[in-house]
């Protein structure tokens, strides 16, 4: 069976799959059941100095549902713990001891002055966790106070702040950034330059779940006032991959740990956060829909594919898709395709039909010799992949790469076997400014 023990910046786990800081990961109680039920790690809820945040009292979370009423996004607006620095630093020194062989890094969050990090650092460090993380990300509370995102959306206070931590900690430094930034490159490669050991991503996402439009109130509120607050789920998994991809395969960034965060509810989730650079995952959502006894079928079935694909541990996984993701300028356009109905597994609902006849390049005939039936005119079909993506039945309609030297019925031309992109098409202007710039030196 492959080995999911992991070592991340020096901290062992016995499997990859960690507890964000959450409040799953409040305190005591809850860790010890996550670690009974065997998850490999926490991040303990982000700590901060002085008096205890106040969180409100009325509702914090809120959902949005699917038609069957399963949460796909999740929203809150929680703060960070609620409850005295010196009971959470107690708990946390007990908890390392009482589970040496599970990773336990502790969250943080002080006002953007050294000795405020200094202090608490010093202090989180004495309880014999294994590691710090840099909460840079909170969307809401925090932020209008000048801390979390309010940080993460300025490299240069990132920067600022990692090199502090570096200076004053000997335990291993996480960045955890915010997803609310135009690219989230800058912030990793401020991280990077502050001596960040590694970065942690997504935190939430801004968002609003919807208005009451009998009250005309937005919700989730308190009384009649709500507050923005941080999106998480499934829904945001896309957002969270894109970007952990993009930091794994930035020049500036490359060869930097990363924790992959966002939308994690199966092991095929971790399993695409690790191919596209991931060394561990941490989860928060999902547990909170599910509770902790998911954790068996993440293992189980990441322990069953590494098996199936020949993979001896977790570390093999790593990264193996990123060199996948490119630009799409470098996409190849002589790449041609072409959807393909298999009849027999067609239930004839005509979804494909409606939708590239209305929205698309009406390549798909709904009738044959009188009677009801679907099927792809590849004159028409540009290979745009809707009418795979929307049918209800798996693998009833694929796409077929068509070979070097077959005819594209749409356009008349016969497939090349040469790469070509856009950064050498004749119809992109950039290309053509350069190769006038290149004839007038001449």
């Amino acid at each position: 069976m492959a080995d999911l023990s992991c070592e991340f910046l020096g901290i062992k786990s016995p499997n990859p799959f960690w507890l964000a800081s959450a409040p799953p990961t409040d305190k005591e109680y809850n860790v010890v059941r996550a670690f009974e039920a065997g998850w490999g790690g926490v991040v303990w809820k982000t700590l901060g100095e002085g008096d205890p945040v106040v969180n409100v009292n009325g509702p914090r979370y809120s959902a949005l549902l699917s038609n069957d009423r399963k949460v796909i996004g999740f929203n809150n607006i929680e703060l960070i713990s609620d409850r005295p620095l010196a009971t959470n630093l107690a708990e946390i020194r007990r908890v390392k001891r009482a589970w040496p062989d599970r990773a336990l890094v502790v969250s943080l969050m002080v006002p953007c002055n050294e000795e405020s990090w200094k202090r608490i650092l010093t202090m989180v460090e004495d309880t014999g966790c294994d590691g710090v993380e840099l909460n840079f990300g909170c969307p809401h509370g925090m932020s209008e106070r000048g801390m979390g995102a309010a940080v993460g959306q300025v490299p240069e206070y990132i920067e600022m702040v990692t090199r502090w931590c570096k200076q004053h900690t000997r335990l291993p430094v996480i960045v955890k950034l915010t997803p609310n930034i135009t690219d989230v490159r800058f912030p990793a490669r401020a991280a990077r330059s502050g001596g960040a050991d590694a970065v942690s991503l997504i935190n939430t996402i801004n968002s609003i779940m919807g208005v009451n439009l009998e009250t005309m109130v937005m919700h989730p509120s308190i009384g009649d006032q709500g507050s923005h607050g941080g999106y998480c789920g499934e829904a945001v998994k896309p957002i969270a991959l894109n970007m952990v991809a993009e930091i794994a395969r930035d020049p500036a960034t490359a060869g930097l740990p990363i924790s992959g965060i966002g939308g994690i509810t199966t092991w095929r989730d971790a399993a695409e956060f690790i191919a596209l650079g991931a060394s561990n995952v941490q989860v928060c959502t999902a547990a909170m829909v599910y509770g902790f006894k998911i954790v068996a079928n993440l293992n189980s079935g990441l322990a069953n594919f590494l098996d199936a694909h020949g993979y001896k541990s977790v570390a093999e996984l790593v990264g193996r898709a990123v060199p996948s993701v490119s630009d799409w300028r470098n996409l190849n356009l002589n790449h041609i395709g072409k959807a393909v109905i298999d009849q027999s597994t067609c239930i004839q609902c005509g979804r494909c039909h409606v939708v590239c006849e209305d929205t698309s390049h009406q390549a798909i005939s709904s009738a044959k010799n009188g009677r009801r039936h679907f099927e792809i005119l590849e004159e028409h079909c540009v290979g745009c992949n809707l009418c795979v993506s929307i049918c209800p039945v798996p693998e009833c309609i694929t796409m077929r790469t068509l070979k070097p030297g077959e005819k594209d019925l749409r356009t008349g031309a016969v497939v090349s076997a040469e790469y070509a992109n856009w950064t050498t098409h004749p119809n992109n202007p950039m290309r053509q400014i350069a190769e006038q710039a290149a004839a007038e030196e001449q």
